[in-house]
């Protein structure tokens, strides 16, 4: 019994940091889905967030969840949205994984919740503004919606496998973070100061 409940949690804490990823890229499509998935029975929610299965919840998300694609597609505004996004991202992610470990203290769960699944969404979110970024400055913004449509595809389709096969999901998860991180990595590392050397002091 103690093997299958810590498999259980593994497996809840797999589907968390996999929505969590997920939300840096919409951040109300990984909710909608946990949503549904709760309403229609697939996922088990504790007592704590038992508002995120209620028909409300569900309503109140699909309508975010327009309302953030469509702002995506409105040139500049997508930027403003960035801001306003990365940490709603954050929390969004801190959220679901904490949702879906139940069987955790509080401490160590929101401790989790709070590394593993807004530190998904975090660097996800990063990297796509980052995308964002290089988009508007190679093409004037008219890229843009295609990265916007990119992103949806990806936020739909990872948090649809979170669901339906969370180890694969998290298998991509990691992937994609080892990537992201890489790639931001030496994005920053452009603007390190140059340390100080006997050439330069000469």
């Amino acid at each position: 019994m103690d093997q299958l409940l810590n498999f259980n949690t593994l497996i809840e804490i797999l589907l968390g940091v996999s929505l969590s990823a997920a939300s840096g890229f919409r951040v109300f499509v990984p909710l909608l889905t946990l949503s549904a998935a709760a309403v229609l029975g697939h996922a088990n929610l504790p007592t704590d967030f038992d508002w995120i299965e209620s028909p409300q919840a569900l309503a109140v998300f699909a309508i975010a969840s327009t309302l953030e694609v469509g702002g995506y597609y409105i040139p500049w505004f997508d930027h403003l949205l960035d801001v306003v996004a990365t940490p709603a991202a954050i929390l969004a992610g801190t959220i679901v994984t904490a949702s879906l470990a139940p069987d955790l203290n509080p401490v160590a769960q929101w401790t989790l919740a709070l590394v593993a699944g807004g530190g998904a969404a975090g660097i996800t979110k990063s990297l796509t503004n980052l995308l964002r970024a290089t988009s508007t400055a190679t093409s004037g913004g008219l890229a843009n919606p295609i990265v916007a449509t990119v992103e949806l595809v990806i936020a739909i389709a990872l948090s649809i496998l979170a669901i339906t096969l969370p180890v694969v999901a998290i298998i991509v998860v990691i992937t994609f973070l080892g990537f992201a991180i890489a790639k931001l990595w030496r994005f920053f590392s452009r603007f390190r100061t140059p340390q100080s050397t006997p050439e330069n002091l000469s």
